[in-house]
């Protein structure tokens, strides 16, 4: 189906970012140079400026030593004079003042540069979280949760990593070599800016392949570190078990061989550690001696100045200490290219399921859904629907049965449009939906699953989900038309109650209840119950049942359930068997045929008799079982 992007995705002008810095960097640029924001824009622009007079500060540092050592030095061969001691006394106040001038502006371009690059953090983590919402159920059942938020939340670090050391101290670095290469071809002659040139050269080689190796002696070391702390902690968990076992020395030889791996790879990464450190040290000492030794010789000729070997000495020692920081640099903005590109990844990835152009919203009058010959398969070679066709006229109740795999879940995820029929059609008053929009479709349905799963907030906030923008009383009213109103106002802190994570600390039944006052809420024309009920007990069920019928009253509805019993009062039941509808009718019209339907209903009740009477034999024994523990 030919689809234009939803206006609503954010995923419009998203680059792909693969293969390195370079282009995971020029993918960022348009958030961190945002068309839309002169002032933003202004930012970078002046954080630039403050970068260069900040560095071009600090290479000018260096010189108040020279200038200070060349006064000095003329000084030796003079009468001595305090007003004389002026000058050097001078040269070092404005050191100090270079000095603190120089932090000064890094740490103002910081502050200027801050709103730019956490702008574009949020920007990003904005359209990428609006771009998960937007991809369709298939993706979402494919992948972890868990793992897709790990991915957001890398591909934030990973932006502020990048710009942090890629901007702050790889820019940085780079201005200055530029501005040193310009000093030294300025102060001294071309072989000084030769010799630079090479060290940086041979230095950052040796760094990128050195750091290239450790990177593998650390993921091992990190590997032996997570599986020591895992087996410690599987151990700990199941510490009843050591004891019933008594395993306390096996689980502590374990652990050790655990350890044992963890401190071998520890000591490579130390060593490795050292031996890069000592390689850079080695490249840079070299190169400093080499310089020094040709300005000694400058000096000796009468081509340089004591000042000179001071300034060389400087210059060259300013920048050891940002250089040594270039394996961590690159380290680590490697890692952050990775998490960016994964998140650039998330933001190209196409949603199955599109609005066509221009597509209108569903407009609906009586809420008629009909099927027409649908096929569908989730994977070509598994068919799940064989040409399923039925009508649930408006303000009517249709049951779809059938025994486990027969499609029952696929028709309501087909009515919400999470997938596409391979064939056929699906209708609401008329309109195939696929022809209108995805918002205004699911806005006209309202569903109760199976598994009820809740916001961890509120009651109040859950039940008002189901109509953005819903009143405290309108709240009130669905929960009581629900009949949970009352349970609710029972507790401490009434619709102010926290239902935890996932709802966890609600029972099945009054998580149900809030799912149907939800529902109730956005007063949908087309309700949908998903087994509702089948993950109650059976004293639940026929509470929530009783509900559940008040809330379809004048609506038009799709039931899709296991047990039987909950289905009886069906206008029609449609029975599912392999994909194909074997029976339909109603309840006692199905009986009657004694089919499909007939011995699943013989099944449900021999099973429903069956614990009925355990129930009761137990409540029976139950006095006698209370003497028995009292004596």
């Amino acid at each position: 189906m030919a689809a234009s992007p939803d206006p609503a995705s954010p995923k419009a002008g998203v680059s792909a970012a693969s293969g390195g810095f370079v282009p995971t960097f020029k993918a960022l640029w348009p958030y961190l140079w945002p068309k839309d924001r002169a002032d933003l824009q202004m930012r970078v622009l002046l954080a630039f400026g403050l970068l260069v007079i900040g560095r071009i500060i600090l290479v000018g540092v260096p010189f108040s030593f020279k200038w200070a050592t060349d006064q000095l030095a003329a000084e030796m061969g003079a009468p001595s004079a305090k007003w004389l001691v002026i000058t050097p006394i001078l040269l070092v106040a404005i050191y100090g003042v270079m000095r603190v001038g120089s932090a000064a502006f890094i740490q103002l371009r910081d502050a200027v540069f801050a709103p730019v690059f956490m702008h574009a953090v949020r920007k990003l983590a904005h359209q990428t979280f609006a771009h998960l919402h937007h991809l369709s159920l298939r993706f979402h059942l494919e992948r972890k949760t868990g793992g897709l938020t790990r991915i957001l939340e890398r591909g934030r670090s990973g932006i502020e990593d990048m710009v942090r050391l890629g901007l702050n101290q790889l820019v940085p670095v780079i201005v200055e070599l530029t501005l040193m290469i310009a000093v030294l071809f300025w102060s001294f002659d071309w072989r000084y800016v030769v010799l630079l040139v090479a060290m940086v050269v041979i230095y950052m080689v040796f760094t990128i392949k050195a750091t290239e190796w450790r990177i593998s002696i650390r993921r091992n070391m990190n590997d032996s570190d997570t599986d020591a702390n895992a087996k410690a902690i599987d151990s700990l968990l199941n510490f009843e078990t050591v004891k019933y076992f008594g395993a306390e020395g096996r689980e502590t030889a374990r652990y050790d061989i655990a350890m044992a791996k963890y401190e071998r790879n520890s000591v490579k990464a130390y060593q490795s550690l050292a031996l890069l450190n000592f390689g850079q040290a080695f490249i840079f000492s070299v190169a400093l001696a080499i310089a020094m030794w040709m300005c000694v010789d400058g000096i000796r000729s009468g081509r340089n100045t004591l000042g000179d070997f001071v300034l060389i000495n400087a210059l060259l020692i300013q920048l050891y200490t940002p250089l040594n920081f270039m394996g961590t640099v690159y380290r680590e903005i490697k890692q952050a290219t990775l998490n960016i590109e994964e998140m650039f990844n998330l933001l190209n990835r196409n949603p199955e399921i599109l609005d066509k152009p221009g597509a209108p919203d569903l407009k609906v009058s009586a809420g008629e859904v009909t099927f027409e010959d649908v096929h569908f398969a989730y994977v070509p070679e598994r068919k799940i629907l064989k040409g399923i066709s039925f009508i649930v006229p408006p303000g009517k109740t249709i049951a779809i049965v059938g025994p486990s795999g027969a499609g029952k879940s696929t028709i309501s995820r087909l009515l919400f449009r999470f997938y596409e029929p391979s064939a056929g059609r699906v209708l609401i008053d008329g309109q195939p939906i696929a022809d209108v929009t995805q918002t205004s479709l699911r806005a006209a349905i309202g569903m109760v699953p199976q598994d009820t799963v809740l916001f961890n907030d509120t009651i109040g906030y859950n039940i008002a989900y189901g109509r953005d923008g819903a009143s405290e009383a309108e709240v009130r009213a669905a929960a009581d038309m629900a009949q949970i109103d009352s349970f609710i106002n029972a507790l401490p802190d009434g619709y102010k109650t926290q239902v935890g994570e996932r709802g966890l600390k609600l029972s099945g039944g009054e998580k149900q209840r809030v799912a149907i006052a939800r529902t109730l809420l956005k007063a949908p024309p087309v309700l949908v119950l998903d087994e509702a009920t089948s993950a109650l007990d059976t004293f639940t069920e026929r509470e929530i049942q009783g509900s559940l019928d008040k809330v379809s009253v004048g609506r038009t509805t799709l039931v899709i359930a296991h047990r039987l019993s909950t289905v009886v009062n069906a206008d029609e039941i449609i029975v599912l068997d392999k994909g194909l509808i074997a029976e339909r009718g109603t309840h006692e019209g199905l009986l009657e045929r004694n089919g499909i339907y007939a011995a699943m209903w013989n099944r449900q009740r021999e099973v429903a008799f069956a614990e009925e009477t355990l129930k009761r034999a137990a409540e029976a024994e139950e006095p006698s079982v209370r003497v028995t523990l009292t004596k």
